[in-house]
């Protein structure tokens, strides 16, 4: 469906369908282009990009508000745990683990797209296939002991 522009009447839609990107999905792009263009230049082994790419991601991690960055680091810690061959780095300016050089589960900041939750989201390459219907994205507002068991569940069954 469509999105619609705000408008004065309603503040979540008018008439008028919106057809562009917003701000926020504008910058997102940006920082993955960026990214790309970043990770092109490196030199080294493929272990000392990986590290590179893996200290861009936890600086970045770092600059987010309070909130969403104690869910970051807490995730990262969950993820190296559960799965250490993932490798870390940036993806549309979010963390995000890789296989094999492709994103498997990344991290998405409130902050990022002004949303009430954050989320821990799977890629296609991701092995969580349970019959027909699937989550691939999970809300995030706290990690509480039964939050952080099943997230470390998922990543090992995402890993194959």
């Amino acid at each position: 469906m469509p999105r619609t522009k705000p408008s004065a009447d309603n503040p979540d839609t008018s008439a008028e369908e919106y057809g562009g990107f917003t701000a926020e999905e504008r910058a997102a792009m940006k920082e993955h282009a960026q990214e790309q263009k970043q990770a092109a230049r490196r030199r080294g082994t493929k272990a000392e990009k990986e590290a590179a790419a893996e200290r861009d991601m936890l600086a970045k991690i770092a600059e987010l508000q309070e909130e969403d960055r104690v869910l970051a680091e807490r995730i990262h810690a969950l993820v190296k745990a559960a799965a250490p061959t993932l490798a870390g780095k940036l993806w549309y300016g979010m963390p995000a683990y890789t296989k094999n050089g492709k994103v498997l589960c990344h991290f998405q900041a409130a902050q990022k797209f002004g949303t009430r939750y954050a989320t821990l989201g799977f890629s296609d390459e991701a092995a969580l296939d349970d019959g027909a219907l699937w989550p691939t994205a999970f809300a995030l507002r706290e990690l509480t002991p039964e939050v952080e068991e099943r997230i470390t569940a998922l990543v090992k069954k995402a890993v194959g």
